[in-house]
């Protein structure tokens, strides 16, 4: 393979990435609406990501406000307990958890589900029929993935802000007016809301690009195996690209 092949092909599918986001955007508002399939979509990525999700939360944000508490102790202010674990689980741990666990098990289900669609030719039957697949299939599953992301953010605070006050206050001894008190201390409207814009952005991120793998998929069956595992990383490396510029502007836009 040549040096110039080994650069065309990258930057070929980055184009092409780019390409599909541009549709899905456009396509977005058009009419009919795939209704249905957004509700069938969104049902089954929430099916098969909320336990995991949920069982993920808890000892992440434990983990969290364990280290976090050790270094209180030793400064004598274990009543602020709430605070680092209201920041760490509102604008990281949150989106973070949702966002992997949504790549993991949901957008790689869309990328294998679309991808046995592309090797089966049901991709250029819909084309020749005048169905858009962009319109039909891939919208739905975007819109699906960010919903979902952004709604089970919400549930990951929660939960993991639960077992962070039952292990602070039954493990660790930390007194439980001071933990509830001192979770407002740093965390305000403006951080809850870019939690909530960090996780819609990585939803996206894993939607469009399960959704672009699916549709790009070559090489038959063993393509749509690598097209899933392929989805896996690009997803991840997406989402610490996106926290960080998002965690940056959010910083300065709430400071």
């Amino acid at each position: 393979m040549t040096m110039s092949n080994l650069v065309a092909k990258p930057l070929d599918a980055v184009g092409g990435f780019f390409a599909l986001t541009l549709d899905v955007l456009v396509t977005i508002p058009r009419r009919p609406f795939a209704f249905r399939e957004l509700l069938l979509q969104t049902w089954f990525v929430a099916r098969v990501s909320i336990l995991p999700t949920v069982m993920l939360s808890i000892p992440f944000t434990v983990l969290l406000v364990f280290t976090f508490n050790i270094l209180l102790v030793e400064f004598g202010a274990a009543d602020f307990s709430g605070t680092g674990a209201a920041i760490g689980a509102v604008t990281q741990i949150g989106p973070i958890v949702t966002v992997l666990v949504v790549a993991g098990a949901g957008a790689t289900a869309m990328c294998a589900d679309l991808g046995a669609r592309t090797i089966r030719e049901e991709l250029d039957a819909l084309r020749v029929m005048g169905v858009d697949p962009v319109q039909a299939l891939v919208v739905p599953r975007v819109l699906a993935a960010t919903v979902v992301a952004l709604l089970l953010s919400s549930v990951v605070v929660l939960v993991g802000l639960s077992g962070a006050f039952a292990f602070s206050v039954f493990v660790q001894h930390v007194t439980p007016g001071a933990f509830i008190a001192g979770m407002t201390l740093l965390t305000g409207v403006g951080a809850v809301l870019v939690g909530l814009v960090k996780a819609t952005l990585f939803g996206l991120a894993a939607g469009l690009i399960a959704c672009y793998k699916g549709i790009s998929v070559g090489g038959g069956p063993a393509g749509v195996g690598n097209a899933v595992n392929e989805t896996v990383v690009y997803s991840f490396l997406a989402l610490f690209v996106i926290n960080v510029i998002a965690t940056a502007v959010g910083i300065k836009a709430t400071a």
